[in-house]
């Protein structure tokens, strides 16, 4: 079985393959193009295939006045062919195990019936090698990954209504600063996914700042009957270069120079915080001084806070004095529990 399902597939990438008059493929090309998307088959088979099999069914051409022959589709020839090869079958299955953890639940819900029809069409083709790499190959999240926050099916599907239609939203938002849900009119203008939540863009009431709703948060959401409003000249990419979702303390770039421990240097080295990026051995002994430019955020500070002992933060004496009053907190807890 595995095997008629292996030579259906390659027939169907041989019609994917084949162009229309006037382009022409010759069969060496055909073959490598087949080999390189995991179809092993000789010079000779191939062109039995092209003459007894495909050529019998399908107006198929052949420019023989030369050699290698060259192959060619009649130019009124049109042919709607399953898009699912194995390439796209392979990065269906490696895309599912990478966007679990990036996308709402009910969104990885409906891409359910195409993931899955990836993975049997993988597995049935057992003998083709790129059925395999998906067996061979993980994405493995930098950090901790969370799970991602549950959100109902009706409300995505009438968040992403409202943004691609530019209407307005009525929801009630859950605040986590009040622990309270207030009534809020939305205009949406744009939806980031990050690490386990999804957050909605959007101005509030008639307010023009943008705001950002996670939207797991986001209740009892319905079309609203006022006008949406835009916000002239946004750039979501702008938006996201300016910090918006690294929790910005200041607009410009700081100087971070930390004393780092030699694993961490080797950490830095092969891959840097940015590329103005310096690292210099420190005098009688194995630690060295870090020297880089970096976004003035809580992102950077969690981080270096994540690497405890490890790092001696210097400069800004600003995060110094913050990562200093946590490690105090932190033994005061436990002296007053000891």
């Amino acid at each position: 079985m595995a095997e008629i399902r292996e030579t259906l597939f390659r027939y169907l990438t041989m019609l994917q393959l084949i162009p229309r008059h006037p382009g022409r493929i010759a069969t060496p090309v055909l073959q490598e193009k087949l080999q390189e998307r995991g179809f092993q088959i000789d010079s000779r088979s191939l062109q039995r295939d092209l003459r007894d099999k495909i050529a019998l069914h399908f107006p198929l051409g052949c420019d023989d006045t030369q050699k290698p022959y060259r192959w060619y589709f009649d130019r009124e020839f049109h042919c709607n062919l399953p898009a699912l090869d194995v390439p796209s079958a392979l990065t269906l299955v490696l895309a599912e195990e990478y966007l679990k953890g990036l996308l709402p639940p009910v969104v990885v819900g409906q891409l359910t019936p195409q993931f899955t029809d990836a993975r049997r069409l993988l597995d049935d083709l057992e003998s083709n090698g790129l059925s395999q790499w998906a067996k061979r190959v993980r994405a493995i999240p930098n950090g901790k990954a969370l799970l991602p926050a549950p959100l109902e099916e009706n409300t995505w599907q009438l968040v992403t209504q409202a943004l691609l239609e530019q209407k307005a939203l009525d929801v009630q938002y859950l605040s986590r600063s009040t622990e309270q849900e207030k009534a809020f009119t939305l205009h949406p203008q744009g939806l980031v996914s990050r690490h386990s939540v999804t957050y909605l863009l959007a101005t509030v009431n008639d307010y023009t700042d943008i705001r950002q709703f996670a939207l797991h948060r986001v209740g009892e959401p319905r079309i609203s009957d006022r006008p949406w409003r835009a916000v002239e000249n946004f750039d979501l990419d702008a938006y996201i270069r300016s910090g918006a979702f690294g929790y910005l303390q200041g607009n410009e770039d700081v100087t971070l120079v930390a004393n780092v421990h030699p694993k961490v240097a080797w950490l830095l080295d092969e891959t840097p915080l940015s590329a103005q990026q310096t690292l210099s051995p420190l005098p009688d002994s194995d630690w060295q001084q870090l020297v880089v430019e970096v976004p003035n955020d809580q992102q950077t500070l969690w981080w270096l806070m994540g690497m405890g002992a490890n790092v001696d933060v210097l400069e800004p004496l600003a995060w110094r004095q913050e990562i200093f009053n946590t490690a105090q907190a932190i033994v005061a807890r436990d002296s007053t529990q000891a």
